[in-house]
């Protein structure tokens, strides 16, 4: 199965870690770290392509871990993931 994570990213949900809210997560110190060490490590890609609403960690093959920042909500890709419909907006 795969989700659609925003623009024309598509991942395997084998791949997903955890999809977070960042408003809320950004909150907690040790997610604001995280977050500057991944972005510092440059695996964070940005495809909200505006103001990102969540972020995805996901498994990759190349690198430790990748983080997709992306316009869609948490709960929007929680509920993709759930019903298993890859769906695009």
């Amino acid at each position: 199965m795969f989700l659609h994570i925003g623009q024309t990213e598509i991942i395997p949900q084998r791949q997903i870690i955890g999809i977070f809210d960042l408003d809320n997560a950004s909150y907690e110190k040790r997610t604001r770290e995280y977050l500057a060490n991944a972005e510092e490590d440059g695996v964070v890609l940005d495809i909200a392509g505006d103001l990102p609403r969540s972020f995805v960690v996901c498994d990759h093959p190349y690198h430790k871990q990748i983080v997709y920042l992306t316009q869609i909500g948490s709960r929007t890709l929680g509920k993709r993931a759930v019903s298993g419909k890859v769906v695009f907006e």
